[in-house]
């Protein structure tokens, strides 16, 4: 299956192509207004670039005015934990790096957010300068300062003292989209961190538009060039769910790499992933018994569920083109082979960005995605979804918000496949 970099530009007979192979592809975004010509392919879609426009009141959260010169901001999280975070070089040397064979280990780089015991110290920065600029580029981003996004506020604190008792925390592994760094998921992890959750954000090496390495080396995405190659997604898809297995050992397992290991409860384990890594989970949870519940946030499947399927609670969220019989026909085709708990729920107004920090922030620094969600409310949704579904299936609470449409949520549908609705 040829690969097509999100981030170039198309080439001609491109969209024939995709026609004829029947196959999904990471080829190039689709722009939300065009999305009507290419209705029914079975295409990753996300803004073509992120172009900039004059900033609104509409785009601020809390009432508040925001132009392209603010400083951004997360929204605060809601738990009643201080959240303290820490990052990890980890070195896989059982195998090389599947994009850089040269590599031959394979390095990653993880952030770890947890309950602290205080609420003090210095905030995490969200990224370094330098990825800032690197991650704008990529994305076609100009007018705005190269290094805006590493001003951007965070709520964790920097090596703060973990807070808990041995063996009560459950770990949630968060996987990125492609491109896009583990930093691009904090809103999430602050929330679930606030709640009582140990969760790891990984950077899936070659695979970001910037991942910085303590001795100061910078790998960029190398795996972007590997245009034409067959079958990348399907690669990328098992190769993350190796990373995912390698770091859950490496935080719970005897050769633990963090002081506050012993705090997780290593039989409550989940995972949840945006676009790329949102097609990942269903694939570790394959592969890996441990990953007890899993989520994909608007990811195309690029590696099918087998006839054997797969037993565990898995909830799929997404945006309106993800709805039963609609562009994406991969939800459909696996829909069947999750035999266990699952729900399908779509975002309306939502766009491919919307369920990481970047539909939030796009808007903060005047830049339109196309998103319908004002604010913060792309963040307010995905955060409560997804910390009702793990408070449910490692925590045990109960849950009416996943068992039908909310009031409060009014832009979140059911979806039925066997109907082909959204209620």
């Amino acid at each position: 299956m040829p690969y097509r970099n999100p981030h170039a530009a198309p080439r001609a007979g491109a969209l024939t192509s995709r026609r004829s192979s029947g196959k999904p592809t990471l080829r190039t975004p689709i722009v939300r207004a065009g999305l009507a010509a290419v209705a029914g392919l079975l295409t990753l879609t996300v803004p073509a670039s992120w172009t900039p426009v004059s900033a609104s009141p509409g785009y601020a959260s809390a009432g508040s005015s925001v132009t392209s010169s603010s400083t951004p901001y997360l929204p605060e999280p809601t738990g009643p934990h201080p959240v303290g975070t820490t990052s990890l070089w980890l070195k896989d040397t059982s195998r090389p790096d599947p994009w850089v064979p040269s590599a031959k280990s394979r390095e990653l780089m993880v952030s770890l957010w947890y309950p602290a015991r205080s609420g003090s110290g210095r905030r995490a920065p969200y990224v370094t300068p330098k990825e800032s600029e690197l991650i704008l580029k990529g994305k076609g981003v100009t007018g705005v300062p190269s290094d805006v996004l590493s001003r951007t506020r965070t709520h964790a604190f920097s090596g703060a003292e973990p807070a808990g008792r041995a063996h009560t925390l459950p770990l949630v592994v968060l996987s990125p989209g492609f491109t896009d760094p583990r930093s691009s998921l904090t809103a999430l992890a602050e929330e679930l961190a606030s709640r009582g959750y140990v969760v790891a954000g990984i950077d899936h090496t070659y695979e970001t538009f910037a991942t910085t390495f303590p001795d100061g080396r910078l790998a960029t995405c190398a795996a972007c060039e590997l245009e034409g190659v067959d079958d990348f997604g399907e690669k990328a898809v098992k190769n993350r769910a190796v990373d995912v297995s390698f770091v859950i050992d490496r935080l719970t397992g005897p050769r633990a790499r963090w002081k506050g290991t012993s705090l997780i409860d290593a039989s409550r384990i989940a995972m949840a992933g945006t676009s790329l890594g949102g097609a990942s989970v269903a694939e570790t949870m394959l592969k890996d018994s441990r990953v007890r519940a899993g989520i994909n946030m608007d990811g195309l499947m690029f590696a099918p569920i087998p006839a054997s399927g797969v037993a565990r609670p898995f909830l799929f969220l997404g945006q309106p083109l993800h709805r039963p019989g609609g562009e994406d026909a991969t939800w459909d085709r696996d829909w069947a082979h999750l035999t266990g708990w699952k729900r399908w729920l779509v975002v309306a107004g939502a766009v491919h960005p919307s369920f990481s920090d970047y539909d939030l922030l796009a808007q903060q620094i005047g830049v339109d995605l196309g998103s319908e969600l004002a604010g913060s409310r792309s963040v307010d949704i995905t955060r409560r979804y997804v910390r009702a579904f793990f408070d449910l299936h490692l925590g045990g609470k109960p849950q009416p918000l996943l068992d039908r449409p909310s009031v409060r949520y009014p832009e979140v549908g059911f979806c039925s496949p066997e109907t082909k609705t959204c209620t």
